[in-house]
């Protein structure tokens, strides 16, 4: 599957779970947060370090959200994104985003073996948003 497809395949998903949510709006977790969640998307902000984000309940880890993960966003150090993606994979979340800055190719190599379908190495997942947002609004 190309890139763009499987980019378009996750941007119909409903349910993200953004890992490395902050709650300090000149950082892209917080960037990242807001942009899924104004798009449209069920999103939940995963950060030990945060109770709440804008008001929304912030989660410590992947295993205590509520609901199902469709796609696991990540904009985290490289070291705590493999962490992450060992919790993904046995939550059987079938999708993986690494942010730009995010990845290694441990992680990447992790999410495979849990046969994830992963983007990394860019574009940066706001971006894909926003042009799937301007391609709607031409429509």
């Amino acid at each position: 599957m190309s890139t763009r497809a499987l980019i378009e395949q996750i941007l119909e998903q409903r349910n993200f779970a953004v890992a490395g949510a902050s709650r300090d709006p000149d950082k892209y977790g917080y960037k990242v947060y807001k942009t899924l969640k104004e798009a449209g998307y069920n999103v939940y902000a995963v950060n030990p370090n945060a109770d709440t984000i804008d008001g929304d309940p912030c989660y410590p880890s992947l295993d205590n959200i509520p609901g199902p993960i469709d796609c696991l966003v990540t904009v985290t150090p490289p070291e705590i994104t493999e962490e992450i993606i060992r919790t993904a994979g046995h939550l059987k979340v079938p999708y993986l985003w690494m942010q730009p800055g995010s990845e290694s190719m441990p992680a990447f190599n992790l999410a495979r073996s849990y046969s994830m379908q992963i983007v990394s190495g860019g574009p940066c997942i706001m971006v894909a948003v926003a042009q799937r947002r301007a391609r709607d609004v031409a429509a």
